[in-house]
């Protein structure tokens, strides 16, 4: 670390030990709740691309309405339409489900879930239907059933395709999931603006998130071009 930056952490009286914690516990909020978004959306994706580029309409329609409402709706008015939302259906303070949802993490994963998997579902659609018709015709010639061309052709040829897509939309979730501090969730941007409110000094508090930010960016764009580079191996040169 430069001196120079280690003289402005050791001066600062924002960052202590019991401030760290709390940026900490922020991190850890963030995390869990972009990464259980993420892979609930992906696993509600799949099969919703497959049905999306189904030819009955009755199959495709249901999913494109889906995908149209939340790729077309910001997603501050989904989380604020779920998370106010559920308290007044009738009757449901006096289920079960309302143990979970009056916590204010259990609407927001639902609504970063279903706003992600909106969008990696026409992810996952433009792959599929961008397969070459070769590939799929040297399937049928084997004598592959439907089932089998898509788990062993179509999905992981659209895998490689929708890899980079799918990276940006990671990345997405991952900034756009600073709004949950809006329904009282202490993420990484609630924990800066809780301790901003405490020493009255917003441009630390706040330069320290988005140094927080920029580190878990780097680490995904990092990620994600390594399983690029490994679905995509088969095309190196040999001997590289």
């Amino acid at each position: 670390m430069p001196d120079f930056l280690f003289q402005w952490l050791n001066q600062n009286e924002i960052f202590t030990a019991t401030t760290i914690v709390h940026y900490w516990d922020g991190l850890v909020t963030t995390v869990q709740l972009v990464f259980l978004s993420l892979l609930l959306g992906l696993l509600m994706a799949v099969p919703l691309a497959i049905m999306r580029t189904a030819k009955p309409v009755w199959v495709s329609g249901p999913v494109w309405l889906y995908t149209y409402l939340f790729r077309g709706t910001p997603l501050l008015i989904q989380l604020y339409i779920i998370y106010y939302g559920i308290a007044q259906i009738e009757g449901i303070q006096q289920t079960f489900w309302w143990t979970i949802f009056k916590e204010p993490f259990y609407p927001a994963l639902l609504a970063f879930t279903l706003n992600t998997a909106a969008y990696t579902t026409e992810i996952i659609r433009g792959a599929i239907v961008a397969t070459p018709y070769g590939e799929i015709e040297a399937a049928k010639a084997y004598g592959m059933s439907w089932a089998l061309r898509m788990r062993r052709i179509v999905l992981p040829s659209a895998a490689r395709r929708a890899v980079q897509a799918y990276s940006n939309e990671v990345i997405f979730m991952l900034h756009a999931s600073a709004i949950a501090s809006v329904v009282t969730i202490v993420d990484l941007t609630g924990a800066a603006r809780n301790i901003y409110s405490r020493f009255y000094a917003p441009f630390d508090a706040f330069i320290a998130v988005a140094v927080l930010y920029m580190i878990l960016t780097f680490i995904l764009v990092y990620t994600f071009r390594k399983l690029e580079q490994h679905l995509l191996r088969h095309q190196r040169p040999i001997g590289s």
